[in-house]
Order: C-alpha cells, then sequence, then structure tokens
C-alpha cells in the first residue's frame, strides 16, 4: 500500500513511561521506553522519537504546552504521535487544534497509558501505541486521540477516571451511543 510511513513520535511522559522505584514506593521517570518498545515490536516503519519532556501531565504548564504545539508546527513530518499522560491528553489536544498554525495537513494522534509500560504484560502501552502507529497512517489530517482500541475526534472524547477509559462525548454520527 502507498501510504506514509515516515512518523515523528514526540514523547511527553505520562504513565507511559513512568518507573517503579521499589525503594521509595513512587513512580518516577529515568528515560522514554518508545525505542525498546519499538524495536520489541519489530516496528517496520520509519519512526523518528524525540523526547520533548518526561513529566506527569497533570504538571505541564502554558510552557510545557507550548512546546508540544511548537514541535507539531515544525515538524517536517505529516504523521505524528505524541505519547502523553492521560489525565491532560484531551486538554494538550484541544490545544494543538485550535492553537497550531500550519498543521492542517498533518495527522496528529495522541496515546498513553493507564498502567506504566514497565509493569510488562499488564500495561495497555504497547496496545495503545500500536494502535495509534496504525491509525496516524491512513487517517485524514487532523487531531485525534487514541485510546483502548477505540479513535477518538479531540473534541469527541473524554476520559472516564472511574471505568479507566476513554469514552466518546458529543458524537457526529446520532446513531452511536456513549
Amino acid at each position: 500500500m502507498g501510504f506514509e510511513q515516515s512518523i515523528q513520535v514526540f514523547v511527553t511522559g505520562g504513565t507511559f513511561d513512568k518507573t517503579y522505584d521499589h525503594i521509595k514506593g513512587t513512580l518516577n521517570f529515568q528515560k522514554t521506553h518508545l525505542p525498546q518498545m519499538l524495536v520489541r515490536s519489530k516496528c517496520r516503519l520509519d519512526v523518528d522519537v524525540k523526547t520533548l519532556m518526561l513529566l506527569d501531565s497533570l504538571e505541564m504548564t502554558s510552557t510545557h504546552f507550548e512546546t508540544i504545539i511548537k514541535a507539531c508546527e515544525t515538524s517536517k513530518k505529516n504523521k505524528i504521535v505524541i505519547t502523553h499522560g492521560t489525565d491532560c491528553m484531551v486538554d494538550t489536544a484541544k490545544k494543538i487544534a485550535e492553537e497550531a498554525v500550519g498543521i492542517q495537513d498533518k495527522t496528529i494522534i495522541l496515546t498513553g497509558a493507564m498502567i506504566p509500560y514497565t509493569f510488562g504484560s499488564s500495561s495497555d502501552g504497547f496496545f495503545n501505541l500500536g494502535s495509534a502507529m496504525a491509525y496516524v497512517r491512513v487517517l485524514d489530517p487532523g487531531v485525534y486521540i487514541a485510546m483502548n482500541g477505540m479513535l477518538f475526534n479531540w473534541d469527541e472524547v473524554q476520559k472516564n477516571k472511574i471505568k479507566g477509559v476513554f469514552e466518546q462525548i458529543n458524537p457526529t454520527n446520532p446513531m452511536q451511543k456513549n
């Protein structure tokens, strides 16, 4: 198939990249796990991974949001996946969609994990990353969120903090239920 295979991945942190410190009993950041994940998954796509930051999305400031927006605006690639903390993922997607300039020909997908990748088979990170990598290759330009095997438009999704999943809101299709 003739899909563009060059993908820019921007790492921002979130649970996706947290590591458990068994001495302190805390979750923290050491480095991104993305290169390791791409190798383990035998990814054959042309992927450029760039770490913008490693932090919990609840700690993001306007400066962090500006860094993400600028990275999307200036990326020479038109297929972008952003790994992100789930708590503020929808906020960042909204800011990109509403504030970024010159992204109308870019497909941008935010994804993350509810359970750290380092927790092994219980993590949803691998699945969410794989979904985002597949979706970014075939979708029309726009800003999306890929979580739990589902794809959402940036303005039609919310995180259900009770169930621990992302859900559709304000569906474009009136036949689709929440």
